[in-house]
């Protein structure tokens, strides 16, 4: 199929399935358009068995989409930077030290229980994975996805300083999880005995101390090119530019685009109201990438669902990927808690906030992405099954009762 009828396909379904949550379901958009496209991926798999020349089309075409590619190449760079540029620097900083802490150490210490866990967990079920494999298991798997929780959080009245910390966790989780998948990734390839503590230590400051200047380089020279014109078109395809050819040539320097992008929306979004721009132009600059976070979102969680018509499951799989989001959750809790206790002498949390940032810690697309990027010899049909299954509870189960918990914890009715 032509990628252009594949890009119709998709967006007319994701407008299809909008509306029906909108108009009927009531739900938040992204996790009612993900259980819509699960349901019809639950019939299109049940339909195959019976009448199988009506299903395989659609089977086909959902399979020749490469979710991977798209997501990293195409889509994360956009979410990265829309979800940044609406991000306060004033309240960011304020708030950096849980932030960075939960963004950092938060992810090292999930990365390191979850590999640990399931090297043991694995070999129950005659399963022989290597440790390294399982380390690279539990970095995709730990970054977070607040795009669906934060809007529950917000008509429960959440806290603006909990809010922050976990959109900025979740921005920067992004980028720090992806640098240490790919860190991870080279050491497993490679070997460990082919490399130093000096190697693997250099590569992670490449990656992610190239991002971070690359993103501050990017915002400042995107901010005063915008400055020298007056023109709110111009300005916001040159916003366009800035993401898409920033995002490739990080790419081509082997540093870090989604932290290039999380820093070049921060300062984008902020140096670009303190530069004295028109308020005609911030108004459209917000309204175009607040839409295209949105559209995008939306057209991602619709993949996700459609995702299970490629994923492999047998029995053992899923008892295992039950007992893995078990892990998840408490390898969450814990790469929650430690930092929470550690700062808790010189930073205020909020009260709940350990049982709130756990709960609502949400594995999106960004997962399923890097798990389909391993290759073959890295179990990777094993790892993208238990991934779904992690991502799916994660967004119906845990993104639809935050709320709920959220008011009890609080006190609210």
């Amino acid at each position: 199929m032509h990628p252009y009828e594949i890009f119709v396909f998709i967006i007319c379904l994701t407008a299809t399935f909008s509306y029906i949550n909108h108009r009927y379901i009531k739900w938040p958009p992204t996790i009612g358009i993900m259980a819509l496209s699960l349901c019809v991926s639950v019939l299109m798999l049940i339909s195959a068995k019976i009448f199988p020349g009506y299903s395989i089309g659609f089977i086909n075409i959902i399979s020749s989409i490469d979710f991977h590619y798209l997501l990293m190449n195409g889509m994360l760079s956009f979410l990265l930077f829309a979800g940044a540029i609406h991000i306060d620097a004033g309240s960011l900083k304020k708030e950096r030290i849980p932030i960075i802490t939960l963004s950092t150490i938060g992810i090292l210490i999930s990365t390191f229980l979850i590999g640990t866990l399931l090297f043991y967990l694995f070999p129950l079920f005659l399963l022989n994975i290597k440790y390294i494999y399982c380390l690279l298991f539990a970095a995709l798997i730990s970054p977070t996805d607040p795009i669906a929780v934060l809007a529950i959080l917000k008509k429960a009245g959440i806290q603006k300083s909990l809010e922050l910390k976990i959109a900025g966790e979740s921005l920067f989780n992004d980028g720090v999880a992806v640098v240490v998948f790919i860190t991870i990734l080279e050491v497993a390839q490679t070997g460990l005995d082919k490399l130093t503590v000096t190697d693997i230590s250099l590569l992670f400051m490449r990656e992610a101390g190239g991002g971070l200047l690359y993103g501050l380089l990017l915002g400042y020279l995107g901010i005063g090119i915008i400055k020298s014109i007056d023109k709110y078109e111009v300005e916001v395809l040159i916003s366009i530019a800035l993401v898409m050819g920033g995002y490739l040539l990080a790419d081509k320097l082997h540093i870090s685009g989604p932290l290039a992008m999380v820093v070049a929306g921060i300062v984008m979004g902020n140096k670009g109201r303190e530069s004295g721009l028109s308020d005609v132009t911030m108004d459209y600059f917000n309204k175009f990438w607040e839409l295209t976070d949105e559209m995008m979102n939306a057209a991602l969680f619709l993949l996700v669902g459609f995702e299970m018509l490629v994923v492999k499951v047998n029995p053992i799989i899923l008892v295992v990927g039950w007992i893995s989001i078990g892990i998840v959750l408490l390898s969450r809790w814990v790469s929650v808690f430690i930092p929470v206790k550690m700062l808790g002498r010189t930073i205020n949390f909020e009260k709940n906030a350990v049982a709130i940032l756990t709960w609502g810690g949400l594995r999106g697309g960004l997962s399923i992405a890097l798990a389909l990027s391993l290759p073959e010899n890295m179990h990777r049909d094993l790892f993208v099954s238990i991934t779904y299954m992690v991502v799916i509870f994660s967004i119906i189960v845990q993104g639809l009762t935050i709320g709920k918990l959220y008011k009890v914890l609080s006190g609210r009715k």
